[in-house]
């Protein structure tokens, strides 16, 4: 029984982020992404990658 209720909660959950995820329009997905690029070139500058 408790095996079973545990499987319904993680569904809810899942169904609840699936809600979220889909609640964002292009723009905004597009404005999160360029936010992230963003921050992921300042958290990276000074790093040199090594290529040899």
């Amino acid at each position: 029984m408790a095996g079973l209720a545990g499987v319904a909660a993680t569904g809810v959950v899942l169904a609840r982020q699936e809600r979220q995820r889909r609640a964002y329009t292009p723009e905004e997905i597009r404005a999160r992404l360029h936010k992230r690029v963003t921050e992921s070139e300042k958290s990276t500058d000074g790093v040199m990658a090594d290529d040899d």
